[in-house]
């Protein structure tokens, strides 16, 4: 036991954890999600209030403004919309909800979706944060996504998404890649499928906006690196994502800062999306990032 740590000890030694993490809370606090499979269809608004705070290291440093004060925390923009289930295989083509229904068949719901259109900005949470550094280049990794369901019973996290856009160093800069992460393995209970086509594992084809669908793959915990929070050692796995490189200056001076727009939804595909969730919510949400430095 202790030869294998020490392997693992000598493996970290080759990068530097040069940030510490930072983490990306978002409190929904109280009020209640208003989600629902496709078919079934629910007039009620609720408030979903999201605040989110960041946390960084030395080196690594997080803004919720470009221009704004670069430092170890941050409070990001707050929402004041309602989580509506949306769809989408791409973030930069847009998302899909459902506008109209039609009537089941003797296999499925009394409702069924059958008229989609693009989603409005307040069904979905979108902000945008600022990373740079002041030291060498650092890789950045996603260290976890945490949650907390207010019913274990019924976990509407079995439905969310997290998605980051990352852009190109500098401000409104042209995208340079994005990731759609599912935040939990959990289970809904009364999971089921709810297009009229497809099956589990797809989602609205961000292309088109007659229902059809794609298969999709997003990312899960297995794409995280690994941090220990008792020796601040990072490491990365065989999975590991990079998302973006942050580089400061020779003269140890903060770098350009890259923007990373952070997206929330329910996926309304997924077959953990239904009615049973309509009275659930996340208590919390933390996205937590780490920074990696290669010493060789």
């Amino acid at each position: 036991m202790e030869t294998e740590k020490n392997q693992i000890n000598k493996k970290s030694l080759r990068y530097r954890f040069t940030a510490g993490t930072i983490g990306v809370l978002l409190t929904l606090g109280a009020v209640v999600v208003s989600t629902y499979a496709w078919y079934v269809y629910n007039t009620g608004r609720h408030t979903t209030k999201v605040r989110m705070a960041a946390g960084a290291g030395i080196n690594l440093q997080i803004s919720n403004a470009y221009d704004g004060v670069y430092g170890s925390a941050a409070v990001l923009n707050s929402f004041s919309g309602q989580l509506n289930p949306v769809s989408t295989n791409r973030i930069s083509g847009g998302f899909q909800k459902v506008l109209g229904f039609t009537n089941g068949t003797e296999n499925q719901s009394n409702l069924v979706a059958n008229l989609f259109g693009r989603g409005d900005y307040s069904d979905y949470y979108k902000t945008s944060l600022f990373l740079r550094s002041n030291g060498k280049s650092t890789d950045i990794y996603l260290s976890d996504i945490g949650f907390e369901d207010s019913d274990e019973n019924n976990p509407i996290s079995s439905a969310i998404r997290a998605g980051f856009v990352i852009h190109q160093a500098g401000l409104d800069q042209p995208t340079e890649n994005e990731y759609i992460f599912e935040i939990s393995d959990k289970k809904n209970p009364q999971a089921e499928y709810n297009t009229a086509t497809g099956e589990e594992g797809y989602v609205l084809d961000s292309t088109k906006t007659d229902g059809t669908t794609v298969p999709f793959q997003p990312y899960n915990e297995e794409a995280y690196c690994i941090y220990d929070k008792d020796t601040g050692e990072v490491t990365k796995k065989e999975g590991s994502l990079k998302l973006c490189t942050v580089t400061g200056t020779s003269d140890g001076k903060p770098g350009t800062p890259v923007q990373i727009d952070l997206y929330i939804w329910l996926e309304g595909c997924d077959e953990d999306c239904t009615g049973n969730l309509s009275s659930q919510t996340l208590k919390n949400l933390a996205v937590s990032f780490a920074g990696i430095s290669d010493q060789n």
